[in-house]
């Protein structure tokens, strides 16, 4: 028998770095917050993105109805549809191999109640082949996330500022501020915990109140704009690499250039073509 050491049996279990080829799950999700373990979650929506970033060992990409804002060109999630999601979760589905794939339920999807949940979290697992879904809502969420998990569909559940409210709230604004707040804030946390979600996003949250709530609850905590001690990170991908125009909120830190680099190649081609510097004989048959 090949004896393994216990580091290596660690380096195949880390969420990132980790060695092992399959599919995440949520066993993993819930192993690495024993170990204490911290990770990364970014989103994607096309099978390409999904691909390098699935080849660079993020564990858990979400298909976010951010997609409305930076891929489908809406000025808020709000327009998003369910055609929409499915059809892009299938691509990110199809250009990964390891990552955990959540799909977000968009606005509309699951506010009806349980029912409308389940029909639409479905949906996405059999014809996507998502591996959990994601909604928005605490206690007021707490049915859907329940009738989901019993259903065998694994829920990633989002409090904080949740964007589909962007109307209700007129704007974006830092949540949990004030005791009350505070307090509504740990409700909703531990309602979505005892409901049965694998995970839960704390968004725009003071980084005090962020790490009570991972303190206190035994399921993951992914932050954005919530400080360093949740048990992961997320962030939109356009705006981690750069390729968000304008302004991006101050939670965000770019790792790269993506916009001015792709605008410099496609000027850079313009002018070889308009110059008649392309194509050139190497790439030209005969």
């Amino acid at each position: 028998m090949t004896h393994v050491s216990p580091a290596r049996k660690q380096s195949e279990k880390a969420l990132y770095g980790g060695t092992g080829s399959r599919r995440i799950t949520i066993r993993d999700i819930a192993a690495a917050k024993e170990r204490a373990e911290k990770w990364p979650m970014l989103t994607a929506y096309d099978a390409m993105t999904a691909s390098v970033f699935d080849q660079a060992g993020i564990p858990v990409l979400l298909v976010g109805d951010s997609m409305g804002n930076c891929h489908l060109g809406y000025e808020s999630t709000v327009p998003v549809t369910m055609d929409e999601t499915a059809l892009l979760s299938a691509a990110v589905v199809r250009g990964t191999r390891r990552a955990l794939v959540v799909g977000d339920l968009p606005f509309g999807s699951y506010q009806e109640g349980p029912v409308q949940a389940l029909r639409n979290a479905t949906r996405l697992v059999k014809e996507a082949g998502v591996g959990a879904v994601k909604l928005e809502g605490g206690e007021r969420s707490a049915h859907q996330i329940e009738l989901l998990v019993q259903s065998g569909i694994p829920v990633m559940a989002h409090i904080g500022l949740t964007p589909q409210s962007v109307n209700a709230y007129g704007g974006y604004p830092v949540q949990g501020r004030g005791e009350e707040a505070a307090q509504q804030l740990l409700r909703d946390a531990k309602a979505v915990q005892d409901a049965g979600a694998f995970a839960v996003v704390l968004e725009l949250v003071p980084a005090e109140l962020a790490a009570e709530v991972t303190r206190s609850l035994h399921i993951a905590t992914v932050g954005i704009g919530a400080g360093p001690d949740c048990d992961a990170q997320v962030l939109v991908w356009t705006d981690m690499a750069g390729m968000t125009d304008g302004r991006v909120p101050r939670f965000v830190k770019q790792y790269a250039q993506l916009r001015q680099g792709l605008g410099d190649a496609a000027r850079a081609f313009a002018e070889d073509v308009v110059g008649g510097a392309y194509p050139a004989e190497e790439h030209s048959f005969h």
